[in-house]
């Protein structure tokens, strides 16, 4: 069954697209829900996957590449609990070359793993459960 309630898009701009989609659909294992090339001049792709209510929007600027800056505590965070389904989600992102950093908030450190994305921006693997 679709989703019909609302939905998270979180989007933000790159100046390295191909590695951003190498990063998050091949290391963290999000799906390809729609891609654009030249709309008004941006390139884009959107991640996620079909059942869930957010996504990911990656785009790039033609005329004016931009640089997105990152801050170590603007993360995304992805709770796994099952220790089988997180080990092979950290295991897909280094195998795509994804390095891993202390998180600037040691409580991510304690049950998870923090990588950069090829624009420096902190992706949480948890390995918990969300508690709410």
């Amino acid at each position: 069954m679709a989703w019909t309630g609302p939905t998270l898009r979180i989007a933000r701009s790159t100046a390295r697209l191909d590695e951003i989609r190498r990063f998050y659909v091949e290391g963290l294992g999000l799906a390809p829900l729609a891609a654009f090339d030249d709309h008004a001049g941006f390139d884009g792709l959107i991640l996620g996957s079909p059942q869930a209510p957010y996504h990911l929007e990656f785009t790039h600027e033609r005329a004016a590449p931009s640089a997105p800056q990152a801050h170590p505590e603007s993360l995304l965070v992805f709770y796994l609990p099952d220790p089988a389904e997180w080990r092979a989600a950290t295991d897909r992102l280094r195998a795509v070359g994804a390095r891993t950093v202390a998180s600037h908030n040691p409580y991510w450190d304690k049950s998870g793993l923090t990588f950069e994305d090829p624009d420096g921006f902190r992706v949480v693997l948890q390995n918990a459960a969300w508690p709410l």
